[in-house]
């Protein structure tokens, strides 16, 4: 005998909006997406959404504090600031591959939920711990970041983005380039591009760090 005192459905709440929401982005893509429709997935009005989340804006920011939670930075309080660095970027890629339809909606949406500001809090406490000027903290964030969704990017891009065809032989380089690429397949590629990549963007920020140091120092007070 069914059980009467038990609901049909899951009972509506914020956790339950935003993992729906999610589903629905990841299925169909950040275009489509809004809240009647996210409503009529839940099987509930419109106005029920908002008796839990203040808008569209913080069912976003609830997505992503979800894509967050699959992040990982417990290596900012244990490795040097470029080993965690490297370890961060790993997860948060992969992170954003599993969700890549998420990247629109995230990188539009003004960021303000505890979840993420606390991941950024953990990277900039171990730049700020490693020597890096507060006023270039923002900057080493950011750039790490941008590196990080356009590699989140590429894994889910079409195996053949450029394609040469018939002008191959106006571009003979690029074409012997790509079939020597395609010999390892997409993701080997994807995978090679990323490791390269951050090599050189962590190289090239600790050479920033080391030559900043190496300077002469504002003998003036901090404001």
């Amino acid at each position: 005998m069914a059980d009467r005192g038990r609901p049909r459905r899951p009972v509506l709440g914020v956790e339950l909006i935003a993992r729906e929401a999610l589903a629905m982005i990841d299925a169909d893509g950040a275009a489509v997406f809004s809240l009647p429709r996210l409503a009529a997935r839940l099987g509930v009005r419109t106005a029920s959404l908002y008796n839990h989340l203040d808008g569209r804006s913080a069912v976003i920011e609830a997505v992503r504090r979800l894509v967050v939670e699959e992040m990982d930075v417990s290596a900012f309080a244990m490795l040097p600031w470029p080993d965690a660095l490297a370890a961060w970027a790993r997860s948060y890629r992969n992170a954003f591959a599993r969700h890549p339809h998420a990247i629109e909606l995230l990188a539009t949406t003004t960021i303000s939920s505890p979840a993420t500001l606390a991941m950024y809090e953990a990277v900039v406490t171990a730049l700020a711990r490693g020597g890096w000027p507060r006023e270039h903290l923002v900057t080493v964030l950011t750039t790490v970041e941008s590196f990080l969704l356009g590699s989140a990017l590429d894994l889910v891009a079409p195996p053949l983005m450029i394609d040469p065809s018939d002008h191959a032989p106006d571009v003979p380089v690029l074409a012997d380039a790509l079939r020597a690429t395609h010999v390892g397949g997409k993701a080997a590629r994807a995978d090679e591009a990323f490791e390269e990549g951050l090599d050189a963007l962590l190289r090239g920020l600790w050479g920033q760090l080391e030559e900043r140091r190496r300077l002469p120092r504002d003998p003036r007070p901090q404001a």
